[in-house]
């Protein structure tokens, strides 16, 4: 690991003194005060006055500490931008982020508040914040939902919690945008307050992933379980020349995807260059297009090529996956239309999976 200029130091610093203790459902004592840390796939056996492989949570004197108090991205986004493109379209969410990450990923777009204490020049300064002050910028702003995103969620799943959960009380949707590599524990200990989870699956090969810092069937495993436990869920491919844009691993990703479900909507999305990776170039927009006929061919029933607003012709919209009736037109992250009945066609009477309804506050 590089070592920390005075700057990097500084934030470190500030970082461990905005903590908390992490919910006891997330840790377990090995002996010796020598923690094991369930937040991620990693399971990271944490020594003492050692981090986890995010170096976010921490072992101090055989307690383990989390981040807590503080963000280092917030702003309003279309909920289509996450991307969530089967919930409550056209609205608004309110998204916060942390520091750190539990990956390396070279092509990361949010690499300077994701790699925080692990690439020198990953600087962000945090601001303080309450989650009462984040839930009122969200009800202030008619956001219906909150989303933990930014830099990887699930290692700072208590901070998301307390906010979602006050969100919850609130008749707010909580969300995550995640890498996805999690754990049972996890998910468990999120679900009460989290609705929605949108996850990446980067790729269908083993090396790939252990090259990005995590494990490939941690990532399957998240993606049928979260399915499973009743989270709606959203999968995001970044379409990466020479990385994973072979039709075959195109094929293996879809295929799982319609083994835990087919409609699960899956987003193929263009790669940038960006951070460490600006050798490839472009994803070209006939992949993207290859990629959602191998979707489709896999038996998905809404598969979306993203990041080239208007180069896809209709496909960024909905189809009614009985009758191909246009449900929502799209173009990049803004939505033109809806045209659904109570989250139904209403041309063939389909019902169409999604969070189509606004939450009600605990109590209604």
């Amino acid at each position: 690991m590089p070592e920390l200029s005075p700057r990097a130091m500084s934030l470190k610093k500030l970082l461990e003194e905005h903590t908390a203790l992490a919910a006891p459902e997330l840790v377990h004592d090995a002996g010796d005060q020598t923690l094991i840390c369930h937040a991620c796939g990693h399971r990271c056996r944490i020594a003492p006055d050692h981090a986890g492989v995010c170096r976010m949570r921490f072992n101090h004197a055989g307690q383990l500490r989390v981040p807590r108090g503080y963000v280092a991205g917030l702003a309003i986004d279309p909920i289509e931008k996450k991307p969530f493109y089967h919930v409550l379209p056209g609205r608004a969410a309110l998204s916060f982020g942390m520091l750190g990450c539990n990956f390396h990923c070279p092509f990361c777009q949010n690499w300077v508040s994701s790699q925080t204490l692990r690439d020198p020049h990953a600087i962000v300064e945090p601001s303080l914040a309450t989650s009462q002050q984040i839930v009122d910028l969200a009800l202030e702003h008619d956001c219906p939902v909150v989303t933990s995103t930014y830099n990887e969620p699930l290692i700072t799943a208590e901070w998301a919690v307390e906010i979602c959960t006050l969100a919850h009380n609130r008749g707010l949707y909580g969300a995550m945008v995640s890498n996805g590599h999690g754990t049972p524990e996890v998910l468990e200990y999120i679900r009460p307050c989290v609705q929605l989870f949108k996850t990446d699956l980067k790729s269908f090969r083993k090396g790939t992933y252990n090259r990005l810092g995590g494990a490939l069937q941690h990532v399957l495993d998240t993606i049928r379980t979260a399915h499973e436990m009743g989270f709606w869920v959203e999968v995001v491919t970044l379409v990466v020349p020479e990385l994973n844009d072979s039709d075959a691993e195109l094929a293996d990703i879809a295929g799982f995807i319609a083994s835990a479900s087919v409609d699960i909507p899956w987003h193929v999305t263009a790669f940038h260059p960006t951070y460490q990776l600006t050798d490839p170039p472009p994803t070209p927009v006939d992949r993207l297009l290859a990629a959602y006929d191998i979707g489709r061919r896999a038996g998905l029933r809404y598969v979306y090529p993203g990041n080239v607003a208007g180069g896809v012709g209709d496909r960024e919209n909905t189809h009614c996956h009985n009758c191909n009736r246009i449900l929502i037109e799209r173009r990049g992250f803004r939505t033109h239309r809806v045209d659904l009945r109570a989250g139904k066609c209403p041309d063939c009477g389909t019902t169409i999976p999604g969070v189509w309804a606004p939450p009600t506050a605990v109590g209604e």
